[in-house]
């Protein structure tokens, strides 16, 4: 999934148990720059494989549970590089993941 500047700062994405999605946020068209990807419910869908590329695209791996379904907010933080102060959020993922249906 990718993320450009002048996309909505939200949106959804429902999943099976055990899929992987690779996340890419575009370089940001304000001065801020990405500076993490954070799980509500990491036993659920966790975060990996976070990098910065030098032309400020980053680049993150969600992880979700292979075998129960559940819900986690994906929050995506941004900040000015010069301005101290904690990086707020600029996207968010809601992710579902919904298991397959049982037989009986």
């Amino acid at each position: 999934m990718t993320v450009a500047p002048g996309d909505p700062p939200r949106h959804r994405l429902c999943v099976r148990p055990g899929t992987v999605v690779t996340l890419v946020l575009e370089p940001r068209a304000d001065d801020k720059r990405w500076t993490a990807v954070r799980s509500s419910a990491p036993v659920f869908v966790v975060t990996s494989g976070w990098r910065m590329d030098p032309d400020g695209t980053a680049h993150a791996t969600l992880r979700c549970a292979g075998t129960r379904g559940a819900s986690a907010k994906m929050t995506a933080l941004a900040k000015a590089p010069d301005v101290a102060g904690a990086a707020r959020a600029a996207f968010t993922l809601d992710v579902t993941v919904t298991p397959y249906r049982q037989k009986g």
